[in-house]
Parts: structure tokens; C-alpha cells; sequence
């Protein structure tokens, strides 16, 4: 176990290290150009403020939105980075039914690591990157309504990922090993000091999440342009209202449930003990919080979607005003569909039955959503560029992942696949297949607004054909185990009774080998990304889309056009000034 642990701890130092020389790079990159008589700077892009100063000084102080969206990219980057190292550990140890690579327990721990980081420390952050960004530009704002909130909500994650990962970076401590739910009795009962730093890392991060929704929702109700009203606002800026919504009701009493359990394990109280408590109760809490968190990752990709499909498709999004009223009606029915996670625990059958049709009822609104985008696309003038490809596949992977979640709604065919890899595989679905495809989107899509420079389309076709194919290979192999009836969190399945070992063997072979297609689609991607940022070619058009040839020009690609405006005039300036070339061009 201290070898592993030593082992872990070496490889994430490693990444550390080539984060921070990707950083000192990136700044030299970004480094300004002259100051200026003010004693503030100006960036070679003209991108930054005046008053803002040079170095890694720079992004610890900056309340600029662009900077702080920057900020929650990569760090969002590097815990997809953390979580994907940790899952491919766990694939290659199911490669055989015995354990082979990791211990048992060492499993668990990364189980449990993998759930909370891919969740709570890329998936929240990576829509705020976007959020940040993006927003105040589509909807004409100078910045968001609270820019030193907004970067003190950035700033408590990094010592929550660090507490949430202290079991692995500390030696001595034990890494929690409750599993992403932290079900009780479980999690009251196990004694990993780790258990506990990761549960005040769940604070932090929860509290950061809170701080941002509240910012959102106050810049997208003030600080609108005067030419932006509820009719025109943008769908993405929609979607991360609702989802701004959802995270006000939903994260303050996650945040309750985790100082109750805090106090069980260490003051002796009992509201999830088994004696004098109910660790039911840990179950209702949780997910009354964990499905609207569903929507929460979900609602903002789906914005991303209905936003960037239009422009590949050279028409304007099909019934706009349904997919707004869907995107509301999620936002509601999220807090009435909790108790499906629990149809196996014994609760009412009466509750359960209801429960039951509001799940059910959940899926119209998605289902809406679906058509509007298929239909968007049909008879459309598609370009099937790099974002277009992963919105296509978002759609495609979400009709699989929608469909596999219809099925767990009903309570008789949930009580027997429950707790078996078919809701991994239908989790899965939605969360890489869907989300994650929708954040590659909109990465590729907005590439040129915040980097100044086009990546390598080959590279980024070629990303998504290999995330494509290693999505549905994985996932769907995991499915077919659920229907197997192979139960998940289970590091052997050697002594496993409930189908052929045979069968179960070669699906989870499969499922690896997924794995890593995927895992070598995401390096693709990460060399992409850092390469056209530092060396891709330098954008001279503000549109780089051809999106004015059909009318669909936005906001946000108005201000990049502007901004390379300001460029060339301030290099032309410069030429002038100087009677000749300017030190740049030398």
C-alpha cells in the first residue's frame, strides 16, 4: 500500500512539475509587450488590462473574468488529468478477475477518488471556465457583477483538490475509500483520516460552486447590455442561469449533510449511525443534492450544444423558446426525481411510485431538446468541422445515455439492475459521452476567442474519432456486464457467480481497451491544445468561422473582431511612430 501510494504520489508530482513549466511557458508567450506611463502593461494581443501587472503575479491577483475562466480551464484540465490517471489504474487491474496491479483497498481509494474529482474538481469547473469567459460577452457586460467573489471562488479550489486528494499526497494518511456516494453506515465507520480532508475539500469546493452560481445569476439579471433583453438572451447564458438556480437550492444542503457527517465520525453524534440514527437519511440528503448535480454538469453542455449546432448547420436553432422552457422545466422536476436513486432500499412503494413517474416525466424535456437538435440539422447546410463533429456525437451518446436512464426510472427493471455496471455504463454515457463531448465543443469552437490562434483541424478530427470510438466501446461493454448482472465496485470478479467468467472477462477486456483509445484520444487532444496555443497560426479575421455568411455573427466574435482591430492599429501605430518597423517585426 506505501509503495502505491509513494508510486501515485510521484506521478501526480510529475504532472505537477510539467504543469508548472507549461505555465512559466505560457507566460513568456504571453508577456507584455511595453509598460506603459501608468506603470500598468499591455499584453502583445492587446488582450489584457492596463493596469494589470506582468508575471505569475498577474493571474494570483486578477479579477479579469477572461483570466479567471482561464484559471478554471486549466484547472479543470489538470484534474481530468488526475482522475483519468487514476480510472486507468483501475481498468488495467480489471483486465483479469484476480487482483494483479493494485490492492483491493487501493482500488477503493481510487474509486472513490475518481467519482469526487471527475464530479466535483473538472466537471463544475470546467462549465464555470466557460461560464466566466464567455457570459459578460454575450451578453454585453464589462465583467461579471462581483469580480473579487469570482476570484475567490476560483481560488478555494485548489486547496480543496488538495485536501480531496491529501489520502494519496500525504504519507500516513489513509485515502478515503467510501466510494463517490460516501454512503452510511460506511463512511461513518470507516476511520481514514483521509476520509475526513476530503470531506472539508467537498466543502470548499461546494462553497466555491455557491459563491460563482450567486455571481451568475446576479451578472445575468444586471448587468445585461441595454440591446439584451429575456427574448434575445443567448441559450447558453440560459442554461447557466438554471444551472445557477439548481446550485443555490442544491449545494447548501450537501454542505449541511457533510457537517453532520463530519460530527458523526468525530463528536459522536448520530444522525447516520445505525444505532440512534437512520443511514437512510445520508441517501436522501445526498441525492436530493446528487441528481440536480446531474443536471447541474448536464444543463450548460446542452446550452454549449444548442449554441454551436446552429452555426454548422447555417440556420438559427429550431423552436428556441422550447428549448428554454425545457431547459426551466428540468431545472424543476431535478429536485423531484432524488428518490429513483433508492427504489432498493425498502422506502414506501406509494413514494416509490412517484418518484417513479416524475423520473419518467423528466425525460419529455430532454426528449425536446433532442429533436430540436436533430431538427436544427435536417435539411441544413452542416460543416462538419471539429466542434460540429463532437455536437453531433453529444447527440448521438445522449440519446444512448437517455434512453439506458428511462429503463432505471421504472422500479421493476431498476431493482434488478441496480448497483450492477449498467448504471455505470448509462452514468458514463452522460457524463463522458454527453458532457465531456460538449466541453471538447466548445473548446474547439471558441479555441480562436481565447487564444488569438486556430488549432490543427487534423489533430482535432482525430480526437474525436478516437474519443468516439473508446466511448462506446468502453460503455457499452458495461452495459452488456449489467445485463450479466455483474455488480460494480468490485476490484475482482473472480469468485463472481452471476453469469459465464468467460464472458465477463472478455467484456471488461473490451471495456480496457476502450479505455485506452479514449486515453490516447485525450493526449491527442492535450498535445493539440498546447501546441496551437503556444505556435498555431495567428488569427487575422474575427471571424473565423465564415458565420456572417449566414447570418448567424454573435456577440462574442463581435468583441474578438474588435480586439484584432485594436491590434493591427496599435501595430500600425507603432510602425508610424518609429518611422520604420517596430521592434516585434525586427
Amino acid at each position: 500500500m506505501a509503495g502505491e501510494q509513494l508510486a501515485l504520489t510521484v506521478l501526480m508530482g510529475i504532472l505537477l512539475v510539467g504543469v508548472a513549466a507549461f505555465l512559466t511557458r505560457i507566460e513568456d508567450w504571453r508577456s507584455y509587450a511595453s509598460p506603459t506611463a501608468s506603470g500598468g502593461t499591455v499584453s502583445e494581443t492587446g488582450y489584457g488590462h492596463r493596469e494589470k501587472p506582468a508575471g505569475v503575479l498577474r493571474w494570483l491577483t486578477t479579477v479579469d473574468h477572461k483570466d479567471i475562466g482561464l484559471l478554471y480551464g486549466l484547472f479543470a484540465l489538470i484534474a481530468l488529468a488526475v482522475g483519468g490517471l487514476a480510472v486507468m489504474v483501475m481498468r488495467l487491474e480489471l483486465v483479469t478477475p484476480s487482483s494483479n496491479i493494485v490492492s483491493a483497498s487501493f482500488y477503493n481509494a481510487l474509486l472513490t477518488s475518481h467519482g469526487i474529482t471527475m464530479l466535483f474538481l473538472f466537471g463544475t469547473p470546467i462549465i464555470a471556465a466557460f461560464g466566466n469567459y464567455f457570459i459578460p460577452l454575450l451578453i454585453g457586460a464589462d465583467d461579471m457583477a462581483f469580480p473579487r467573489i469570482n476570484a475567490i471562488a476560483f481560488w478555494l479550489l485548489p486547496p480543496g483538490a488538495l485536501l480531496i486528494w491529501s489520502g494519496f499526497l500525504i504519507p500516513g494518511i489513509a485515502p478515503s475509500q467510501a466510494s463517490w456516494t460516501m454512503y452510511a453506515p460506511l463512511s461513518v465507520e470507516q476511520p481514514h483520516l483521509g476520509t475526513d480532508m476530503m470531506l472539508l475539500g467537498l466543502h470548499l469546493t461546494g462553497v466555491s460552486a455557491t459563491m460563482g452560481a450567486i455571481n451568475f445569476i446576479v451578472t445575468i439579471f444586471t448587468e445585461r447590455g441595454d440591446d439584451v433583453s429575456w427574448a434575445n438572451l443567448d441559450i447558453f447564458s440560459w442554461t447557466m442561469l438554471t444551472q445557477s438556480g439548481i446550485i443555490l437550492f442544491a449545494f447548501p444542503l450537501l454542505g449541511s449533510a457533510l457537517i453532520m457527517l463530519l460530527l458523526d465520525r468525530n463528536l459522536g453524534t448520530l444522525f447516520f449511525a445505525v444505532d440512534g440514527g437512520n443511514p437512510i437519511l445520508w441517501q436522501h440528503l445526498f441525492w436530493f443534492f446528487g441528481h440536480p448535480e446531474v443536471y447541474i454538469l448536464v444543463l450548460p453542455p446542452m446550452g454549449l450544444i444548442s449554441y454551436i449546432i446552429p452555426r454548422f448547420s447555417g440556420r438559427k436553432l429550431f423552436g428556441f423558446k422550447f428549448v428554454v422552457y425545457s431547459t426551466l422545466a428540468i431545472g424543476v422536476l431535478s429536485f423531484g426525481v432524488w428518490a429513483h436513486h433508492m427504489f432498493a432500499t425498502g422506502i414506501d412503494p406509494r413514494l416509490r411510485a412517484s418518484f417513479m413517474a416524475v423520473s419518467l416525466a423528466i425525460a419529455i424535456p430532454s426528449a425536446v431538446k433532442t429533436f430540436n437538435w436533430i431538427t436544427t440539422m435536417w435539411n441544413g447546410r452542416i460543416r462538419l468541422t471539429t466542434p460540429m463533429l463532437f455536437c453531433i456525437g453529444f447527440v448521438a451518446n445522449f440519446i444512448i445515455g437517455g434512453v439506458t436512464g428511462v429503463f432505471l426510472a421504472s422500479i421493476p427493471i431498476d431493482l434488478i439492475l441496480t448497483d450492477t455496471y449498467y448504471v455505470v455504463g448509462h452514468f458514463h454515457y452522460v457524463i463522458m459521452g454527453a458532457i465531456a463531448f460538449a466541453v471538447f465543443a466548445g473548446v474547439y469552437y471558441w479555441f480562436p476567442i481565447y487564444t488569438g490562434r486556430m488549432y490543427q483541424r487534423t489533430l482535432g478530427k482525430w480526437h474525436f474519432w478516437l474519443t468516439m470510438i473508446g466511448t462506446n466501446v468502453t460503455f457499452f461493454a458495461m452495459i452488456l456486464l449489467g445485463y450479466v448482472g455483474l455488480p460494480r465496485r468490485l476490484a475482482t470478479y473472480n469468485a463472481i457467480t452471476v453469469g459465464p467468467i468467460d464472458v465477463i472477462t472478455l467484456l471488461h477486456q473490451a471495456a480496457t481497451v476502450g479505455a485506452l483509445i479514449l486515453f490516447v484520444g485525450q493526449l491527442v487532444f492535450v498535445w493539440n491544445i498546447l501546441q496551437s496555443w503556444l505556435d498555431g497560426p495567428k488569427l487575422t479575421d474575427g471571424d473565423p468561422w465564415d458565420l456572417k455568411d449566414d447570418g448567424l455573427f454573435t456577440r462574442e466574435f463581435a468583441w474578438n473582431e474588435d480586439r484584432i482591430t485594436a491590434d493591427e492599429t496599435e501595430a500600425d501605430a507603432d510602425l508610424w511612430a518609429d518611422g520604420g518597423e517596430s521592434d516585434e517585426t525586427q
